[in-house]
């Protein structure tokens, strides 16, 4: 059976959009930035958890986030 924190090969383009975005933010510590209903659903992803009162990205989240950014890499070369 296949869990909500498996990896999928290829993630929806919009939801990819609102992993990048959040991690953007996290990256500036501007995590006030994410709208809440956008970190219960990367939370319920398994992309992110809260530690100690700070989102931090997991695991999945991470290879999830390189597959994201690898996707981008792919599309600008397509483009190019």
């Amino acid at each position: 059976m296949k869990s909500t924190h498996d990896t999928p090969t290829r993630i929806a383009p919009p939801l990819q959009d609102l992993l990048l975005a959040a991690v953007d933010a996290l990256a500036r510590r501007r995590a006030c930035d994410i709208p809440e209903q956008t970190l219960d659903r990367l939370v319920l992803q398994g992309w992110l958890r809260w530690n100690a009162g700070s989102l931090r990205l997991t695991e999945a989240g991470e290879a999830t986030l390189v597959k994201a950014q690898a996707a981008m890499l792919d599309d600008t070369r397509l483009v190019a």
